[in-house]
């Protein structure tokens, strides 16, 4: 770990998470729609968002079980997002394309969130004697 980074800072999955929300942001800037459906998007940004916090969030707490808890709420905040844009494209209000692109991008996510949470659960034990 370098100095003066965090530790989920490493984490290839936080990594992608951020670059997923920075994707959800600027699509966000460029939906055209109505006033009153400004709250499904700020929804959809916070939900993109919420992955990568709660990905840091959990490698900060104590144990490893804390970890998976907040490893499963950003999955969850993830098929959230995905249900916001699938609303999004069915009103046209996104193209079918930019909902597939990050549709494709967030499935490489949740299978990395999936991988992560299974290393944390069944970690390989090392023999005493290789």
């Amino acid at each position: 770990m370098n100095p003066g980074k965090f530790s989920f800072e490493d984490l290839d999955i936080w990594k992608r998470a951020i670059e997923f929300a920075r994707v959800i942001i600027e699509l966000t800037e460029v939906i055209n729609t109505e006033r009153k459906h400004y709250r499904l998007i700020e929804q959809l940004e916070s939900a993109a968002t919420s992955v990568a916090l709660n990905i840091a969030e959990g490698s900060g707490r104590y144990s490893r079980k804390e970890f998976i808890r907040f490893l499963y709420i950003a999955r969850g905040s993830l098929y959230e997002t995905i249900t916001l844009l699938t609303i999004f494209e069915a009103n046209n209000w996104i193209t079918e394309q930019q909902f597939l692109s990050i549709k494709d991008f967030s499935q490489g996510i949740a299978r990395m969130l999936s991988g992560l949470i299974n290393s944390l659960k069944y970690p390989k034990i090392k023999p005493l004697n290789p």
